[in-house]
């Protein structure tokens, strides 16, 4: 796992609606209930911060952020250089 990824688990661990959770990069975090719409976002930004890229909101899917292994997908496939 990279450190990247372990930064946005950390996060998303603090975000998460229910507490004692773990997660890994293939736990699915929006499917399952463990973020909301609001968690959503506040990974988003997060996201952006870890990869340093900016990720127009119009282009994802909630399914695209489902996991922290397609958020860094995502990233990769719409992400431009910026942030």
């Amino acid at each position: 796992m990279t450190a990247e990824a372990q930064q946005m688990i950390e996060h998303i661990t603090r975000i998460m609606r229910r507490r004692g959770v773990q997660i890994d990069e293939n736990t699915p975090l929006l499917s399952s209930g463990l973020i909301d719409s609001m968690g959503l976002l506040d990974a988003l930004v997060k996201l952006e911060e870890v990869t340093h890229m900016r990720i127009p909101p119009g282009k994802i899917q909630p399914k695209d952020m489902d996991t922290v292994a397609l958020m860094f997908a995502t990233a990769q496939r719409v992400g431009k250089p910026g942030k």
